[in-house]
């Protein structure tokens, strides 16, 4: 399947917003509000569910200053630190989030584990990146709008990052920063010449703090749907390149 194509498609639409959906959006809520999940805790999901709760492992790059830690604490459901400081060595953060496939009978409990390491330290201590790297699922390769560097060293760190042998790590571009047009250092029209010539769709993402209500769901729904309509996407490629008979990882 062309990467090009809109992930979203393999999501039933709004189901998030049905009756059913709900039931689901609740358990990763408190107060109206996202609930934070700690290593060991987990949604309770609905009586008599039969969702799944898959889990995944999502390392965070990009050049310092592009946004790595606000876009983790947005996804999550927190307040986006208000000033910019480095990240001093890896921090985990975990993310659940209620969808429903077309090509599965039953919802399913997304578990994104967001790998967040800040670039001067990743320089620093060779031991960071392996450690980033085992076992991942998908790499969000950030660039921030307002910093063209950024943007222009993403070929050079998609080509560093996964080499032979890594051709099943989802790859995600998103840029940061989107909402700040009067700084823009970087086009839209680069940015879809750079999507068709990676065959990838590129995500993007402002920077403002809403209101409080945009700490919720509809702020994160579109970016937090296109990532496990891509998880989901990629294992069902997997699925069916895998030699009959192989059993599931």
């Amino acid at each position: 399947m062309d990467e090009l194509e809109d992930p979203e498609l393999e999501l039933e639409p709004e189901w998030l917003c049905s009756p059913a959906g709900r039931r689901y959006l609740r358990c990763i809520l408190h107060k109206n509000r996202r609930r934070t999940f700690g290593v060991l805790e987990s949604p309770a999901l609905p009586p008599s569910s039969c969702a799944a709760t898959i889990p995944y492992k999502l390392f965070v790059c990009g050049k310092s200053g592009v946004g790595k830690t606000a876009l983790v604490a947005m996804l999550a459901g927190v307040r986006v630190p208000p000033t910019h400081y480095e990240t001093r060595g890896t921090e985990v953060t975990t993310v659940y989030w209620p969808a429903k496939p077309l090509s599965s009978t039953d919802p399913v409990m997304f578990q994104l584990n967001l790998w967040d390491c800040g670039d001067g330290v990743l320089r620093k201590f060779d031991y960071l990146l392996p450690s980033c790297k085992e076992s991942v699922d998908a790499i969000l390769f950030l660039f921030s709008f307002t910093d063209r560097s950024s943007f222009e060293e993403l070929p050079a760190q998609m080509s560093r990052l996964l080499g032979p042998g890594e051709e099943n790590v989802l790859r995600v571009v998103i840029g940061t920063k989107f909402d700040l047009v009067t700084q823009a250092a970087v086009t839209e029209e680069e940015v879809k010449a750079f999507g068709r010539s990676w065959g990838l769709q590129v995500l993007r993402v402002g920077c403002r703090p809403g209101p409080e209500a945009e700490l919720g769901v509809c702020r994160v729904a579109p970016t937090l749907n296109s990532l496990v309509a891509r998880l989901w996407r990629r294992d069902r490629a997997a699925a069916h390149a895998a030699p009959a008979g192989t059993p599931p990882s």
